[in-house]
């Protein structure tokens, strides 16, 4: 039997403008994952490729029981999530990244929202997830120009010790003719295979954590940072390979277990 094999959309590997790209939630796995885009970014323009244009969507504000656990210092509190961290990447890599104080799903009439390639979730609810997943796929039924085709949706989220990351695309992405491996053209929405899941299991108490010393006995230090280095090693893998032979991964801090997550 074949190998499944999902083949990255044309356009990822040779755009003809940025890549667009839209993160939902700047906390604690937002923080980590717009670093890491930024470090893509870096590295995908000395490759001679356009590179990413990031939005950043979040309307919480820096407290002090964020310090620490996320990307964020004293200096800062008070600021918008995604104003501090897209300032401080512009100003360090050079970019023009844009922050967005309000919540994406009230977005659906920007066109920051839908004119974008790739879309990033780092949120902490299933209702937040339901909600992205209907507006992808409002999204999809208006598709336009490559450079503002919505491809794929990769969803980073986690509990006290473990975490996902899954890749989804949006809608069909055509796929090459291979007699070496099964190229799979669709990856369904998480909000579709684990339904029942989400529905059941809110993982979070969503009450603002007073200390980081509150908010460490909800998540694990470091849930956060590798939870967003597998979403980053799947996106780099994504552009840079050009194919991808799991779609996503399961990580047990508490076992030290990572379980790639197979195309079906």
């Amino acid at each position: 039997m074949k190998t499944a094999v999902h083949i990255t959309d044309n356009y990822l590997i040779n755009p003809t403008n940025p890549v667009t790209v839209n993160v939902v939630g700047a906390g604690g796995t937002g923080s980590q994952m717009l670093t890491a885009l930024a470090r893509i970014n870096h590295a995908l323009l000395s490759l001679n490729h356009p590179g990413l244009r990031v939005n950043a969507f979040d309307d919480d504000r820096i407290s002090e029981a964020n310090l620490g656990r996320q990307l964020f210092s004293e200096s800062e509190i008070g600021m918008y999530k995604s104003v501090a961290l897209i300032n401080r990447l512009n100003r360090f890599f050079g970019t023009n990244w844009k922050a967005r104080t309000y919540r994406f799903a009230d977005a659906l009439y920007s066109a920051d929202a839908y004119r974008s390639n790739l879309f990033i979730t780092c949120v902490d609810t299933a209702k937040s997830r339901f909600e992205v997943s209907e507006l992808l796929r409002e999204f999809n039924n208006h598709r336009s120009l490559a450079r503002e085709r919505p491809m794929y949706w990769m969803d980073l989220g986690n509990s006290r010790d473990t975490g996902q990351v899954v890749l989804s695309t949006i809608g069909k992405i055509q796929q090459p003719e291979s007699e070496k491996y099964r190229p799979v053209a669709e990856l369904p929405f998480i909000t579709e295979m684990y339904k029942d899941q989400l529905e059941k299991a809110e993982q979070f108490d969503d009450t603002p954590s007073c200390s980081l010393a509150e908010a460490l006995t909800k998540q694990d230090l470091f849930i956060n940072t590798s939870v967003a280095t597998i979403g980053a090693s799947l996106l780099w893998q994504l552009f840079q390979q050009g194919m991808i032979f799991n779609r996503g991964a399961f990580v047990n801090l508490k076992t030290f277990v990572t379980q790639p997550l197979k195309l079906e």
